[in-house]
């Protein structure tokens, strides 16, 4: 029997359940022959100036206060028979009180984990299903409907094997040696029938905060929600503990009952395990309205089927929490503030017990009925803080002002319902998944007029016949204010207002293997010069992610969170010509770029280093295609944020082809791929090509850039083939040949399944249809 049976409900949650899940497959070794799960490394703490910075937990044993001692707090039972409404039984255990045991070294606790999809119309259950198919410790239950996560929770813990349930949130972490502490302090306590402990939060900046509650007082005054105890499971099914069907706040009922019923036999561990997760939007505690009147509403049927000494134990904590719901913007509106607060007070005058007196000025508030009062309190001090908010918006000179004030006048025209603005590459020219959406909107909608965005010194990137503003300049402003339409691979210059009926497709330019957004904040060397609020602005203006495979849209959730946007699964354009390229052209192109008939053309594409600008490759290119000899013919392809001015080395075998505006080209003329860590690999495998990985700085990258998986690990769907460290190796892989063999086309296969799985030739015509014709 595993000791911990670890119930997860996912719902929309496929940007944050892989990391959950290494949270908890790492704090035990896999069964003989399953693959170690990639380590979890907890995101650094950052001081706040409203809370102390907390340490990072160490590995082995984080937050204890001994290594070999758990601080454990018992507790006195506190029960009568209750009425009713709600059946709270005696305090008879249903196994007797076990002797406490000095702890002794063990191995580490067993678990197994129940992932319940609540019929989640993402990815999340394939993810599920992934990890399941891997590791026999994970299975993987369906739901028909979506119910919601107390139904799902109930659901796991009906079909749990384990000693202990735990309750885990589907984006939130275990943190590392959680459950070897929890199962020393188990232990230790004689198999008590809770074990409660601490969390810190997490936001989407990486931020973590500690919270401020007491470890070592009543149970009662830990938050009541599932994830912050453990409960055996016997004792669960005993006394018919579950969570309420209907959500939000399903938890507040059976947490309480919990501790109430397990008297004495509850404990509280004096460690922080858990990492809950404060997500930017999409969550409960995120999406304000009325709906948050349920926390009240679980709380007059747990008073109201309590005893008095139990109420009398409880009802101290109904108001502080009521009116933290209630001052929480993410939760309650404006509109809806009286309401609870009105409910929150009838609450208070139904279940007060006899003789209490409120602690703060704010519950006498509520006792005596006055939102008045209340507002008043809350209202202290906010004159002056609207008096210190400064006016100053200044403009750069004249022009800047005017161009400004002409913009304000344009925004209130009308929109042109046949008017498409696109970008790409930071307005570099016409290229990339925008330029195939534009191509295929003349042929589809040529009704809707197509404008491309460029900056001035690119101008010249334009092809004859397309139209184009130069960004900043009044037409620029024009075309932007009144565009239907917005198409970008990246974003629009000089902080344009998105308005009401403008629909904004980001297309995106690579499927990530490097960190993205967000998640680029715990790796500073690549952030120089990012705004992270710029960045979830710029978010909020999308209301549409196109993603080029369910990996994509994993990573685009969680790097660019935001409720304003969905993800619109229908491959990449700029790889339908992939496809649709036939022989004929493929020679011509080859021929156009240099490469002599006969010769096997190698496509070297290295990507950029943000903590080491300009070109730098790290192959002899002379040397290489020496050794190679004259079969090999290597084109080389700078990234195009190195500049014009990338040194290639003159040889006859050795074409610098950085300067061609169009990389599908290159793809389709070279024979094979050799790069590093590239999004180019991605779509490369579409043309069912072999894929060389040269990556000599595969460390120094993973560190300064961090990565979303083991490129080099050599697993069917991480490495697109061939794999070489140093240069020798690399020359060696030709000379032998073993750059392409039957083992690195089952590899490219797996790896195209995982990352082409939408790409047939016809992602620009559905992305057409999806945006501007339906």
């Amino acid at each position: 029997m595993p000791r911990f049976s670890v119930v997860v409900p996912v719902y929309r949650i496929q940007g944050y359940l892989r990391e959950c899940l290494e949270s908890v497959l790492g704090q035990t070794p896999p069964p003989d022959g399953t693959p170690d799960p990639a380590p979890v490394t907890p995101a650094p703490v950052t001081p706040t100036p409203d809370a102390p910075a907390a340490p990072t937990p160490d590995p082995s044993t984080p937050g204890d206060r001994t290594p070999d001692r758990p601080t454990l707090i018992r507790h006195a039972p506190h029960h009568l028979a209750a009425p009713a409404a709600l059946t709270v039984d005696r305090p008879t255990p249903s196994r007797p009180p076990t002797p406490t045991r000095p702890p002794t070294p063990t191995r580490p606790p067993t678990l197994e984990l129940i992932v319940v999809d609540d019929a989640s119309p993402d990815a999340s259950a394939a993810i599920a299903a992934e990890y399941a198919a891997r590791d026999p410790r994970v299975r993987l239950i369906r739901l028909d409907r979506h119910t919601g996560a107390g139904a799902a929770r109930n659901a796991g813990a009906a079909r749990a094997r384990g000693e202990y349930l735990f309750f885990l949130d589907g984006d939130d972490l275990l943190l590392p040696g959680a459950l070897t502490a929890l199962d020393r302090a188990l232990t230790h306590a004689g198999d008590p029938e809770v074990l409660l402990f601490g969390h810190d939060t997490i936001d989407w900046w990486e931020t973590v905060r500690p919270v401020d509650e007491d470890l070592t007082g009543d149970p009662l005054a830990l938050a009541p929600v599932a994830w912050n105890r453990v409960v055996r499971r016997e004792f669960w099914h005993a006394h018919a503990l579950g969570f309420t069907d209907e959500a939000p706040y399903e938890d507040v009922i059976p947490a309480h009952r919990a501790v109430l019923l397990a008297g004495e036999r509850a404990t509280v561990l004096d460690r922080v395990c858990v990492r809950w997760r404060e997500r930017r939007g999409g969550s409960v505690s995120t999406t304000p309205g009325p709906a948050h009147l349920a926390f009240l509403a679980r709380y007059d049927t747990l008073l109201g089927g309590l005893a008095p000494d139990e109420r009398a134990r409880v009802f101290p904590y109904l108001t502080p929490r009521a009116l933290a719901v209630l001052t929480d913007p993410g939760r309650i509106r404006s509109a809806d503030r009286r309401d609870f607060f009105r409910e929150t007070a009838r609450l208070h005058r139904a279940h007060a017990p006899a003789g209490h007196v409120p602690r703060t000025a704010e519950e006498r508030a509520v006792a005596a009925g006055s939102s008045l009062a209340y507002d008043k309190l809350r209202k202290a001090g906010t004159r002056r803080r609207r008096l210190a908010a400064g006016l100053n918006r200044g403009r750069a000179g004249l022009r800047g002002r005017l161009m400004r004030a002409a913009y304000r006048a344009d925004l209130r025209r009308g929109l042109d319902p046949r008017l498409a603005v696109y970008s790409a590459y930071w307005n570099r020219g016409v290229s990339c998944n925008p330029a195939a959406v534009y191509a295929k909107a003349r042929e589809l909608a040529p009704h809707i007029r197509g404008v491309w965005v460029v900056a001035a010194e690119h101008r010249h990137h334009v092809p004859d016949g397309v139209e184009y503003v130069v960004e900043g300049t009044r037409r620029y402003w024009r075309t932007m204010a009144r565009a239907t339409y917005l198409v970008s691979n990246s974003g629009f210059p000089g902080g344009f207002t998105k308005r009401p009926g403008q629909t904004y497709l980001q297309t995106h330019h690579g499927t990530p293997l490097k960190r993205m957004g967000l998640d680029q904040r715990r790796y500073p060397a690549g952030t120089h010069g990012i705004s992270f609020s710029a960045v979830l602005a710029h978010a909020d203006q999308w209301d549409l992610s196109l993603s080029a495979n369910p990996h994509s849209t994993e990573v685009w959730e969680r790097g660019y969170p935001s409720t304003a946007y969905r993800a619109l699964e229908l491959g990449y354009p700029r790889n339908d010509v992939y496809f649709r390229t036939g022989p004929d052209e493929v020679g011509r192109l080859r021929a156009a770029l240099g490469v002599p008939p006969g010769r096997t053309a190698l496509l070297y594409a290295p990507t950029h280093r943000d903590h080491q600008p300009g070109f730098l490759p790290r192959l002899d290119l002379e040397r290489f295609v020496r050794a190679l000899g004259p079969r090999y013919v290597v084109l080389v392809r700078a990234h195009y944020r190195c500049g014009p001015g990338a040194e290639v080395p003159r040889h006859p075998r050795v074409l610098d082809v950085t300067a061609h505006h169009r990389v599908e080209e290159l793809c389709l003329a070279a024979d094979a791929l050799i790069t590093d860590y590239s999004s180019l690999m991605f779509d490369y495998a579409c043309l069912d090509r072999p894929i060389i990985t040269y990556a000599p700085d595969w460390q120094a990258y993973r560190l300064a850039r961090g990565t979303y998986f083991d490129l080099l690990s050599g697993r069917p769907g991480d490495t697109p083939g061939a794999v070489a460290i140093v240069e020798d190796e690399l020359i060696e892989l030709f000379r032998s040949d073993r750059w392409d063999t039957p083992a690195t086309d089952r590899l490219r296969a797996a790896f195209r399944t995982r990352f082409c799985p939408y790409d047939d030739g016809h992602a620009a015509e559905r992305v057409v249809r999806e945006l501007m014709l339906t």
